[in-house]
């Protein structure tokens, strides 16, 4: 499984038209990032969402961030990206997860047990028969996993991990767990802004909307943060740990301390003052200030 050091997860795509995200897509793949991360909740169906980023990009790989395992059942899901794979020259990875309580169950499911729906899954996964053409080799595909059992799990069962809503410290804390071989794959929130007030107006309501998500909490309670820390939207000092923000220069270091922490490619999501406003600009400046020769891109 090949990643470039820094990909860009981009949630702006999936709430503007299927035309525009196409044209995004190729614009991001022009600026030099190897890697384009769509995530799955109320919005576009991931597997559908990353055939139309395909269809629009040459090189680009397009991988899921996540795909629901909540929304298909395993053999649709693998089946699918082993569509991607063959249709696209392997330029897709699966990223599969359990997602929230909330999600799930207003999809009618039960959120009580999801490791072990998550191991059900991945059993069912490897016994999927698939009679169609197939990819020349199969399809790349990992966790979303934050605790010590799920990342455990990616480890053993899939190529590796994708994190999410973590600081620095939990990428370092998540490669001592998977050990050498696997990938991860952290997200990492910015805002280019200069100084903290503006950065909490572009990226408040995202630290809130996910500190409100239990699993979420606890992964940060697993690492220390207290409630003095969680609650009210978060405190200053949490912030800055979940979200890079100041010029260019200051983002791109927040990348390398991820990949210095162990990470094997940093998913860059650039946060706006409107979902829908797509980070192009602030993309191309960032990437501009990534460390010459680092092979941060490559």
């Amino acid at each position: 499984m090949q990643l470039s050091r820094t990909g860009v997860w981009a949630s702006q795509l999936g709430l503007v038209p299927a035309t525009q995200a196409r044209d995004a897509a190729a614009a991001i793949e022009a600026q030099g990032f190897g890697t384009l991360w769509v995530g799955e909740a109320d919005g576009r169906e991931a597997l559908t969402h990353a055939g139309l980023l395909l269809e629009a990009t040459e090189r680009l790989v397009v991988a899921t961030g996540i795909a629901n395992i909540w929304a298909r059942d395993a053999q649709a899901m693998i089946n699918a990206a082993r569509t991607l794979a063959e249709a696209h020259d392997g330029r897709f990875v699966l990223g599969i997860g359990a997602s929230h309580t909330p999600l799930v169950a207003r999809r009618g499911h039960d959120y009580t047990k999801p490791y072990s729906a998550m191991e059900e899954y991945v059993e069912a996964m490897g016994r999927a028969s698939y009679t169609s053409p197939p990819p020349a080799s199969e399809p790349p595909w990992i966790l979303a996993a934050l605790g010590p059992k799920m990342l455990r799990l990616a480890g053993e069962r899939a190529e590796g991990a994708h994190t999410f809503f973590v600081p620095a410290e939990h990428t370092r804390w998540a490669r001592q767990l998977l050990g050498d071989g696997p990938v991860l794959v952290p997200e990492q929130a910015a805002v280019l802004a200069v100084d903290r007030g503006a950065a909490r107006g572009l990226a408040g309501n995202h630290v809130a909307k996910y500190l409100d998500l239990p699993n979420y909490r606890r992964n940060l309670e697993r690492l220390g943060w207290t409630a003095e820390d969680l609650d009210d939207g978060g405190s200053d000092r949490l912030f800055d740990a979940l979200v890079a923000w100041g010029d260019e220069d200051a983002i791109a270091r927040r990348l390398v301390e991820h990949l210095e922490a162990g990470a094997d490619q940093v998913a860059l999501h650039v946060l706006t003052e409107s979902p829908t406003r797509l980070p192009l600009a602030e993309l191309e400046a960032i990437r501009a200030a990534l460390p010459p020769g680092s092979g941060i891109l490559g």
